[in-house]
């Protein structure tokens, strides 16, 4: 690190500032309680059922063929019931599970007090800049449920532009709205695949991994914290200095 003052902070959202996957775990687990309720379904059924809803969800590419967002993940629920029990459900089953799913998990997801307070504390300090990849009114609509855009310099979310992390375009999208380097920059993410290499492409000063084991693979962090509450000592390792 050549010493450099860091200007701005870039965070990711999902697993890095808020619980996504344990929100979604309980989302699913209301949502097996109907299914439950509905087909009278047993737990390895169910299990199935969830299972391929979240690998239909894992490889999801959205085109102006399918409608909406909504429209896309209540024709997932359809196939994962169809694709496990060999015959269609209800018509109104597929809808019910998605609209049971989404609300729960929007109700669930928050920003815990703890990440809170430190985006308050850091934003007296760096300019801040959420940057998130995922469909454009899913991002939103969980933006609005944690109601944190407020505590952001600004907020860019990867659906709405041509390109997603990893691409360089998006980063200097980012370096352009907050007026900064590269170099003046952190990323912060749970990804390697898209934060963290997309850091690193992008030139940024230093890439940070929310994690709790090492990286093993090709893509190296520079470093590596079990959660982002422990960013502030980073900071000030990069700048020198004993604490922030």
């Amino acid at each position: 690190m050549d010493g450099r003052a860091v200007k701005a902070v870039f965070f990711d959202l999902d697993n890095t500032l808020i619980e996504t996957s344990k929100a979604g775990g309980a989302a699913l687990q209301k949502t097996s309680e109907l299914l439950k309720t509905e087909l009278d379904l047993d737990d390895a059924s169910i299990q199935t059922i969830s299972e391929k809803f979240k690998q239909k969800l894992l490889h999801e590419q959205k085109d102006g063929s399918v409608g909406t967002i909504d429209d896309l993940r209540v024709r997932h629920w359809e196939e994962s019931i169809a694709e496990t029990l060999g015959r269609r459900a209800p018509p109104s089953l597929a809808s019910q599970c998605y609209f049971l799913w989404k609300n729960s998990r929007l109700q669930v997801l928050c920003l815990s007090p703890e990440v809170r307070r430190l985006l308050k504390r850091l934003r007296g300090r760096y300019k801040l800049l959420l940057l998130t990849n995922g469909e454009a009114q899913t991002q939103r609509e969980k933006l609005e449920a944690v109601r944190c855009e407020e505590l952001f310099h600004a907020v860019v979310v990867g659906g709405e532009y041509p390109e997603q992390k990893p691409s360089p375009s998006i980063f200097r999208t980012c370096f352009h709205l907050l007026g900064v380097e590269p170099q003046d920059c952190v990323m912060v993410g749970d990804s390697l695949d898209t934060d963290i290499q997309g850091g690193v492409s992008a030139g940024v000063r230093a890439t940070v991994w929310i994690s709790g084991s090492e990286s093993d693979g090709p893509v190296k962090p520079d470093f590596t914290v079990p959660t982002v509450l422990q960013l502030p000592d980073i900071l000030a390792q990069l700048e020198g200095q004993t604490s922030l």
